[in-house]
């Protein structure tokens, strides 16, 4: 059977999802034969408030062919090796979830596994000393990875922060430079056609009409194509992850920047503080039903470190995921999709993910069945792999202060979850699913971290020698100190090769 090629796409939405789109896919398709146009209007704002990320969006750029440098001082960025968790599990208690590895695997066991068994004979420092990216972390120090690394432990694990508006306009840039073209309007309705249910045409405010094969509805939480139009439907996570509001502004930077984004529990919710080069991302996600606006915005301004650069933004979301995010000729990539607090920083991954298996599964004319149903199927697995990760930080607490925390601890959780932390307290056994975002080394630190413990320990783990086992792992921690203690700082690495431009 001949193809038929799609050769019209419509974007429907700014920001940072409709622009990672339209980069992606103006990089790949050619433009000879595939239109690719971005509908947006000014007089409707994105939510980007400044992101942080995961080390997977190094992969998006390097698809690109961006040079990282130039990127990170385009977007005002800095380095993020992870995140610190202050107050989760106790109050006064923090941890610290490293990107990368801990330490490295021996006899075909798994790390955290020979360290459990060290660590209850306290023969071994605690195991952030075992990550490169929690110690360099910690000494506010920065390098990219040796090519090769001398050793396992010159390799740090890295993301950034940057300002999501800035992003946005440096793919906007790289897009219309590959032939994407952006048209202003505010879209006042959508056509579907009579037969097949499919997103004909849309109309815009100055009467103007565009019509596509496919539409990639970036427009936000709205869903304006996905659910406005064709109501798919939500999956409403709320149960499981109560937070429905957030907080957000903008401060001066008070001393260096920091390599990582800090995560402060609060009484009905989180604090989140990111560091960029220009200034500092400030903001509290909390529940509704714990906690009224005006007491949060009180609770976030009495926690700032430096002077506020505007007023306080508030953003109100549920959190879930639609039953499908493609329907017919509709793909919904980021907020129109679903949407998880930003508790572990997936927002832009997931729009990335989304990206990735569009472009793996692109459609020709016929939108056949098989290839939506795929595209359905790993995106859910997608979210919900994270979904089940981000509940485990609020269930494993042993906080009971308040009646927020009183409520996630005590409340149900996902078969999946209950699953991976039962499996994990019997014997520290962790098993990742498909292309599930997070690894042994993601999860090992929160449970760790949030005091999920294994009650035993593999009895394989007996067949190594206890006295060269505690060798092994002081000689890694003082070869991880060494290393980080050659790195420079941070704002050293920045100053001399990707300093933003002043003003």
């Amino acid at each position: 059977m001949t193809q038929q090629p799609i050769r019209e796409i419509i974007i429907v939405g700014g920001g940072t999802a409709g622009w990672m789109s339209a980069a992606a896919l103006s990089r790949f398709l050619p433009r000879q034969q595939t239109r690719i146009r971005l509908v947006e209007s000014e007089a409707i704002g994105t939510v980007g408030v400044g992101e942080a990320t995961i080390p997977t969006i190094q992969s998006f750029n390097a698809m690109l062919g961006i040079d990282e440098d130039a990127f990170v001082a385009a977007t005002g960025a800095t380095f993020k090796l992870g995140i610190r968790f202050t107050d989760w599990r106790k109050r006064g208690e923090t941890y610290f979830h490293p990107f990368g590895r801990f330490g490295h695997d021996m006899e075909g066991m798994d790390f955290h596994k020979l360290f459990l068994k060290l660590a209850r004979q306290n023969r071994c420092a605690d195991i952030w000393q075992y990550a490169p990216s929690a110690v360099a972390a910690a000494a506010g120090k920065f390098e990219r990875p040796h090519s090769p690394a001398k050793t396992p432990f010159d390799h740090l694990s890295y993301a950034f922060h940057f300002d999501a508006s800035r992003y946005a306009q440096f793919l906007r840039q790289y897009a219309e430079e590959h032939g994407a073209e952006r048209v202003e309007g505010k879209i006042t309705h959508v056509t579907t056609h009579s037969e097949t249910g499919f997103v004909d045409q849309l109309t815009l405010a100055d009467g103007q009409t565009l019509s596509a094969d496919l539409f990639i509805d970036c427009s936000g939480f709205r869903g304006l194509l996905i659910e406005g139009t064709l109501e798919t439907g939500y999956e409403d996570w709320s149960h499981w992850l109560p937070c429905d509001r957030a907080v957000a502004l903008p401060t001066q930077n008070v001393g260096k920047p920091v390599p990582y984004t800090h995560a402060t529990a609060r009484e009905a919710g989180w604090q989140w503080h990111i560091p960029l080069q220009h200034r500092t991302g400030n903001g509290l996600v909390y529940s509704s039903r714990y906690m009224d606006d005006d007491r949060a915005e009180a609770l976030l301004l009495s926690n700032l470190n430096g002077q506020p650069l505007s007023s306080p933004r508030k953003l109100s979301f549920t959190t879930g995921r639609r039953k499908s995010l493609w329907n017919r000729n509709v793909v919904a990539i980021g907020l129109s999709g679903g949407f998880l607090e930003p508790l572990e920083s997936t927002s832009i991954h997931l729009i990335q993910t989304g990206i990735a298996k569009l472009i793996a599964l692109f459609p020709d004319k016929r939108f056949l069945p098989v290839e939506m149903a795929e595209y359905n199927r790993l995106m859910r697995n997608a979210y919900d792999g994270v979904r089940d990760f981000i509940i485990l930080h609020y269930h494993a607490t042993q906080r009971n202060d308040s009646p927020f925390w009183d409520h996630v601890r005590t409340m149900s959780v996902p078969d999946t979850l209950t699953h991976k932390m039962e499996l994990f307290r019997s014997k520290g056994r962790f098993f990742r699913f498909e292309d599930e975002l997070f690894s042994t080394p993601n999860w090992v630190a929160v449970f760790l971290g949030q005091g999920i413990v294994p009650e035993e320990l593999d009895q394989f783990v007996d067949a190594l020698d206890d006295d060269k086992l505690a060798h092994s792992f002081e000689e890694m921690r003082q070869l991880i100190r060494q290393n980080v203690a050659r790195m420079p700082d941070q704002s050293e690495f920045i100053r001399l090769h990707c300093a933003a431009p002043e003003g």
